[in-house]
């Protein structure tokens, strides 16, 4: 018989024991702080011995500890199937055709309750069993290329999307949806970019914060608006849609080139740096922020460049950083290099010779800043006019992964100086922009009587 009580040990095992209660039971339990009811859930295999885990009936899981338990009644078993169904997505002629290429990440998600883990699971058409409402805003089809966490992704699976995405457009569909992790999805909004130029349709890149499994998931909410931007948007470009604020009532696009993760578990955590969003999107309309988009076209015509060269680093500077650090990359054949540093584009003077060694060495480097907001401007203090005449490259106000990925693409292009400085400071996706927007860069601070008034007028 198989065990009931499923990843329990020790005291935890010994309380659902004592109650005749185990795993998937429909319980409430009794402690000294209060009753919950719920269903008890599997414990994760590396987890404590001391705690039982519930599903409450908000959906929410809570651990209880388990000398704290007084009571626990059992009314019912509820084994749950968390498996989503493939459904076969409705042909309508009049919908426009929308292709989603699924890379993993937690859009494409279950919760592994071995390990307690979220782990790539469902493919694109188990999304739309559960998501049925994108079936009133396209034809949908769907291909899995890759079942990866967002770290995992790298140059071979930014040229196998770039490939398959020439080949949708070149199929003639309407728009494309990308799924993704978020923890490196700006990385890869940015490669593609530069790696699918002048594209005659939307190209949207959308993931989710918290797992499909949980009440508080967005990722219904984001997969609706970012196909409804792929079918019926006129934006032509990569774009990544994800919420704007932290409640469900609109998504962002923002564009590939500069946008930002910027926070760990926050439903809004994509921001636009340095410029504003694209557009905002909800279910009923796609609203333009700014008028400087590429349009869409009716023509096939797209340029999908591919070549990179993978020995390529960045790194972020910090007060006493050694020369070895440079050494290192230089001795390991690595052929450019993207600095974020301090201030307007500084380090300290005991990495001069090691880049001075690079530049000897042919090694292309790049600085870029690591406020993330503003320009690189070396030509203001002596030390930055130093770093440039060692062949460091100053590179306006590229964000530091743009700039990663951006030198990654150019040196697969070219192995001429010349050239490849000229590639990399010609804008191809606003990149780089001749300036920020005074409200380009807005960070409120909590406490203060302005902020918090304000932040009282849209708190839901």
């Amino acid at each position: 018989m198989a065990d009931q009580f499923k990843g329990y040990r020790g005291p935890a095992r010994s309380v659902l024991k004592n109650f005749d209660a185990v795993v998937w039971s429909d319980v409430e339990v009794t402690t000294s702080k209060g009753s919950f009811t719920g269903i008890i859930l599997p414990r994760s295999e590396t987890a404590d011995n001391e705690h039982i885990v519930l599903k409450l009936r908000s959906g929410y899981n809570v651990g209880l500890a388990a000398d704290s338990i007084t009571d626990i009644s059992v009314s019912g078993h509820k084994e749950a199937n968390y498996k989503i169904p493939e459904k076969e997505f409705p042909f309508d002629p009049k919908r426009p055709n929308v292709k989603l290429l699924g890379t993993g990440g937690t859009i494409a998600s279950r919760l592994d309750y071995r390990t307690g883990a979220v782990i790539p699971a469902f493919t694109p058409g188990e999304l739309y069993g559960s998501v049925p409402e994108l079936a009133d805003i396209c034809n949908l089809e769907t291909e899995k290329l890759y079942g990866v966490f967002s770290e995992n992704m790298g140059p071979a699976q930014w040229k196998g999307t770039a490939e398959a995405i020439g080949r949708e457009i070149d199929k003639g569909v309407q728009g494309i949806v990308i799924g993704h992790g978020t923890d490196t999805m700006h990385h890869t909004a940015a490669c593609l970019s530069f790696m699918v130029q002048n594209s005659p349709i939307p190209i949207v890149m959308v993931g989710s914060q918290r797992s499909s499994d949980r009440p508080s998931s967005d990722a219904a909410l984001n997969l609706i608006h970012s196909v409804k931007t792929a079918a019926e948007s006129d934006i032509a470009e990569v774009l990544v849609c994800m919420f704007g604020p932290t409640s469900d009532e609109y998504g962002l696009l923002h564009r590939g080139t500069r946008v930002r993760k910027m926070h760990s578990s926050y439903r809004s955590t994509f921001r636009t740096l340095g410029d504003i969003p694209v557009a905002k999107v909800d279910r009923d309309a796609i609203t333009p922020l700014c008028n400087d988009y590429k349009k869409r076209r009716p023509d096939r015509q797209v340029e999908i460049n591919t070549a990179f060269e993978e020995k390529v680093s960045i790194v972020y500077y910090y007060p006493n950083m050694q020369p070895d650090i440079i050494d290192s990359l230089v001795d390991n054949g690595y052929r450019g290099i993207v600095i974020a540093g301090t201030g307007l584009g500084h380090v300290n003077k005991p990495l001069y010779p090691a880049l001075k060694r690079a530049q000897e060495k042919g090694v292309a480097i790049y600085m870029t800043v690591q406020t993330l907001w503003g320009y690189v401007q070396m030509y203001v203090y002596d030390t930055g006019r130093d770093i440039m005449e060692l062949g460091v490259i100053p590179s306006a106000n590229m964000l530091p992964e743009v700039a990663y990925v951006k030198l990654g693409w150019a040196l697969g292009q070219t192995d001429d100086p010349a050239q490849l400085r000229d590639i990399m400071l010609t804008p191809i996706a606003d990149e780089i922009t001749e300036r920020e927007p005074s409200n380009g860069y807005l960070i409120f601070q909590g406490g203060l009587d302005e902020v918090e008034e304000f932040i009282s007028r849209i708190r839901k």
